[in-house]
């Protein structure tokens, strides 16, 4: 019960912050309901890391994670993890540039 209420609030955050004004849909290109539907659960702040799904990472390899990074807000990060999601962009052969910023989240790796 609580991990389906965890990803309840999970998704609402990120549908509100990502599709609030199409900020993030009409700027950045990919699928960004993918990325929500097969990688939210790799992503989320309770648990460890784990490597992603293929499924996951068919999305994250045609999503701009630079531009989706830089419209992470604070209710975001409120609820996933950052790291979890530089890892996941690793992960996935499509890792994040040292400095990057995503949300507060500075990428250290690389």
């Amino acid at each position: 019960m609580a991990i389906s209420i965890t990803r309840l609030v999970f998704f609402a955050v990120l549908v509100c912050s990502f599709t609030g004004n199409n900020m993030v849909s009409a700027e950045c290109a990919g699928d960004m309901q993918g990325l929500l539907q097969e990688c939210a659960r790799y992503v989320q702040k309770p648990g460890p890391m784990i490597q992603p799904s293929a499924g996951c990472c068919g999305v994250v390899k045609n999503v701009d994670l630079p531009c989706v990074c830089s419209h992470i807000t604070t209710e975001v990060e409120g609820v996933i993890s950052m790291e979890k999601a530089a890892f996941i962009a690793g992960a996935c052969g499509k890792p994040l540039s040292r400095g990057t910023h995503c949300g507060s989240y500075v990428v250290q790796g690389n």
